[in-house]
């Protein structure tokens, strides 16, 4: 019995210790003014409180009393799309739907010189619904193996890709930091692009991993995704939400955006995105030529085709050019 309740005990502290360093966080990245003060000064509340106050149900009742105010607090912050945004994220995409034509508004095809030197473009295509034949998925790397960043690309019969990629909207200056991506530092953005701009500039310019898969995905299966993402993007344009690290990133957004009862089951390499692809070909969703996983990747590796065909109007048919397409 004493081991239990010294269990309990212990079992609790930590869940106190995890509640206040979230909030610690929280203070610190998201206090209006004077944010690590603030937060130096919440710590010094608890340690006082831990200290001085008897009792050891009575700590504990401090310690969450106090993360519970710091959090219905942090829960008042709403997010919003006016801001002296940086210039690859100056705009946000929304699209209109008439009939079998969706006219997309605000595309990005930034004209990049290098990596941080672009002149923006926005554009309005149009496209058939009609004439969808497939959607492609890009995952590029910039370090580890285990994180990545996915983009999803539909193919039209009639019309160039359009690339979907969800990513931070930051002011000019701002840097994105994993820790403050827990906190609601980031809006939440959708950017609609040409292949040339949202892949590319990541092949050619800053020198990521670009990996490029065909997904098995019917065209009716695609209609659907495509229309899922173009409820999303009208959706933040009109009400801005907030980005998050684990629960609104570049990949769980994807799974969200779905219904709940047709959502693809979870899988921890939806979180940890790096390997995502390799989730996909155990789950037969991509096209594997019949190759093991490791020759796939390696094959599906496009920055030479990439580099090679750089500014040519012939970008999207280049790189994929070797790809595997049938199961």
């Amino acid at each position: 019995m004493r081991v239990l309740r010294w269990f309990a005990w212990a079992l609790a502290w930590l869940i106190a210790a995890i509640c206040s360093a979230w909030a610690f966080g929280a203070i610190y990245f998201d206090f209006p003014a004077a944010g690590p003060a603030v937060a130096i000064l919440f710590v010094l509340v608890l340690l006082a409180a831990i200290v001085f106050v008897r009792g050891k149900l009575l700590k504990l009742a401090v310690v969450f009393g106090v993360f519970v105010v710091v959090a219905s607090w942090w829960l008042t912050l709403k997010p919003n799309n006016d801001g002296a945004w940086q210039p690859d994220v100056a705009q946000t995409a929304w699209a209109q739907i008439n009939g079998d034509q969706v006219t997309v508004h605000n595309v990005r095809n930034c004209d990049y010189r290098t990596a941080t030197d672009f002149t923006p473009h926005w554009e309005t295509r149009k496209v058939r619904l009609s004439q969808i034949t497939g959607m492609d998925l890009a995952i590029n790397y910039w370090g580890s193996p285990w994180i990545a960043h996915p983009i999803v690309s539909f193919l039209f019969a009639d019309a160039l890709p359009l690339c979907f990629s969800i990513e931070t909207r930051k002011t000019i200056g701002q840097q994105y930091s994993a820790v403050a991506g827990l906190y609601r530092q980031y809006t939440l953005i959708y950017i609609v692009a040409d292949e040339r701009d949202s892949i590319r500039v990541r092949s050619n310019y800053r020198h990521e991993d670009v990996y490029l898969y065909h997904t098995l995905a019917s065209p009716a299966q695609v209609r659907e995704r495509f229309l899922e993402y173009i409820k999303a993007l009208n959706a933040l344009h009109n009400q801005p939400r907030w980005y998050n690290q684990i629960t609104a990133n570049c990949t769980t957004s994807i799974r969200t955006q779905r219904s709940v009862n047709e959502r693809a089951r979870w899988d921890w390499r939806m979180l940890i995105n790096g390997k995502a692809d390799e989730m996909l070909y155990e789950r037969h969703a991509i096209a594997t030529g019949g190759l093991h996983f490791s020759e796939l990747k390696q094959q599906s590796l496009i920055n030479k085709r990439a580099i090679s065909a750089d500014q040519d109007p012939d970008f999207s048919r280049l790189v994929r050019e070797g790809l595997p397409q049938g199961k």
